[in-house]
């Protein structure tokens, strides 16, 4: 038996992510989303850098570190989200209270496989109806717009908006690329800062 193992080239990724973009809106009108998350999201995260086992592992430790934070209690589970991007953990979120912030932390450093664990969760008070209007709204253009970019690898990438402040986790083909979605994300309205947790293709352990 021959095996072949096909490199995907950027034109390829970038075909790729507009293709499950395109695909993912039209079916969420039609309310067929479940074929997006099934094959479409397996194409979808072979052409990615971490592939398909990190894609999956990502996914597997994402869900411990939820179920752990709903055994907390359902404030927890209201106040942080959490992205797992290569068995980095970014907690995002707004509470006023410290206590909540350093359980999350806590907890999602128990999951086994974790390899980091990225604290951004705002000493604030909670999120607003409007708040998360305008974060949904935020996310949703930089998404587009990466997409839309020949220069850059959309599928590379995790965006998190929270009060006006997008996070970013993910791996960037270079310094030049990394930039250019930092330009984007600034560039959409009502964007107040952004915070970058991106590493560098070249280098495993090294984020900007």
């Amino acid at each position: 038996m021959c095996i072949v193992l096909k490199t995907f080239s950027r034109g390829d990724q970038h075909r790729a992510g507009i293709a499950i973009f395109l695909l993912s809106a039209i079916l969420g009108l039609s309310g067929c989303t479940a074929l997006v998350g099934a094959g479409a999201g397996v194409g979808l995260a072979a052409v990615q850098e971490r592939g398909i086992k990190g894609k999956a592992n990502d996914i597997r430790l994402e869900a411990l570190v939820l179920k752990k934070f709903l055994n907390a209690g359902l404030e927890l589970t209201t106040a942080v989200g959490v992205e797992v991007y290569e068995g980095r953990a970014m907690l995002t979120g707004a509470t006023k209270h410290k206590k909540l912030s350093d359980e999350a932390v806590r907890l999602a450093w128990q999951v086994s496989g974790i390899r980091d664990v990225i604290n951004e969760i705002q000493l604030d008070k909670n999120s607003t109806a409007i708040d998360f209007a305008h974060d949904a709204w935020i996310t949703t253009q930089l998404k587009s717009n990466l997409t839309f970019d020949r220069e850059i690898m959309a599928i590379n990438y995790v965006v998190e908006t929270v009060k006006g402040t997008v996070y970013l986790i993910g791996v960037a083909q270079n310094k030049m690329e990394l930039n250019k979605v930092i330009a984007h994300a600034s560039a959409i309205k009502h964007v107040i800062n952004v915070i970058s947790h991106v590493r560098l293709k070249k280098k495993p352990f090294e984020t900007l």
